[in-house]
């Protein structure tokens, strides 16, 4: 069990991130038709509750057919006996709702749901707990309920209104710091919907962009050096003056989205790590070649989820001789990277 596991009472956003890449590798992983259809459904439940809070019993109750709303984007909740009174809908991603509809219009997929979630709960937990196991965490961070209250703490930490929480929660109880806002259910929902979709191009790792957790902060006289775990589980270091670290008011943990420009990616051949000054070093494939007359650009898929673009002249081009295929190092300093919050 890593350290991290076992000091942390909920896992942290690039955790789950690590949890949700165990779950779909997990998927993929059997040759047997009939056994990824089953994990598919696991994963269609893991990634309900990841993304909407919500209880164990209220997914495996939902009818995804008809409480999906593709075209809102949204799910809808129906009351239960254990706490949560009324009805909800809950916005999630575009994406989300997109690949829940591939699914759902999948003619395999939608065979093995003719029970609808018709799963023995303690078999859910079971193959949660496994995942979480595989990734090194304490098995109960894994559970239903704890990836609930994971979830509930990330969309705090990420500046969601705490009425917009409680509403996604099915929580009815108002605090008395709560009772001072004035959002109604209509403000709430468009505040969640703008704030899931923030998420989400935040965690679909754009070219050149990596979001993640600040590691470690390392401060000198004029300057302070940054590491940061991307939701990739890569690293990425830069180094910024110790007056932008005070106006980002940057700390251990905090959520930050690292940038760095396609000329300043550097490419390299070679089968082993290169020997280089740069301190951001990626193995990856090239996927994309645009060659102009004058600079040529190279997009390098370091990982399922994360691309690097590289821009060099058309001469440099040529003399790299690369085709798409090849393996290659992309490199860059830490001076090239630029922090967003």
């Amino acid at each position: 069990m890593s350290s991290s596991a076992r000091n942390n009472v909920y896992l942290d956003t690039i955790q789950l991130g690590m949890l949700e890449r165990a779950f779909r590798k997990w998927v993929d992983a059997s040759p047997r038709k009939d056994v990824r259809l089953s994990r598919r459904r696991i994963l269609f439940i893991f990634l309900l509750i990841r993304y909407t809070g919500a209880k164990l019993n209220e997914i495996l109750s939902l009818n995804p057919f008809e409480d999906i709303d593709p075209e809102s984007h949204s799910i809808r909740f129906r009351a239960t006996d254990d706490g949560v009174k009324s009805s909800r809908i809950i916005q999630i991603s575009e994406s989300l709702s997109q690949e829940l509809t591939r699914s759902l219009e999948d003619t395999a997929f939608k065979d093995s749901l003719r029970n609808l979630f018709d799963i023995d709960p303690a078999f859910v937990r079971r193959k949660f707990y496994e995942r979480a196991k595989h990734c090194g965490f304490d098995k109960r961070l894994g559970s239903p309920e704890m990836i609930r209250k994971a979830r509930a703490v990330e969309l705090v930490q990420g500046n969601l209104p705490i009425p917009a929480v409680q509403m996604m929660l099915g929580q009815t109880a108002v605090t008395n710091a709560v009772s001072h806002y004035s959002f109604s259910e209509q403000d709430l929902q468009q505040i969640t919907r703008l704030f899931m979709e923030r998420e989400s191009d935040r965690r679909t790792s754009a070219r050149n962009a990596f979001f993640g957790k600040i590691k470690s902060i390392e401060k000198g006289d004029v300057q302070a050096r940054i590491d940061l775990q991307t939701i990739d589980n890569h690293s990425v270091t830069t180094i910024i003056t110790r007056n932008s670290l005070e106006r980002l008011a940057l700390d251990v943990g905090n959520l930050v989205t690292a940038e760095v420009k396609a000329p300043y990616v550097m490419l390299q051949h070679g089968s082993k790590e290169p020997s280089s000054s740069a301190d951001n070093i990626f193995e990856g494939t090239v996927v994309r070649i645009s060659e102009g007359r004058i600079s040529t650009e190279y997009v390098v898929r370091i990982s399922d989820n994360a691309e690097l673009c590289s821009v060099v002249s058309s001469v440099s081009g040529s003399r790299l001789d690369l085709a798409i295929g090849d393996r290659v190092w992309a490199l860059f300093s830490c001076f090239a990277v630029i922090l967003h919050v």
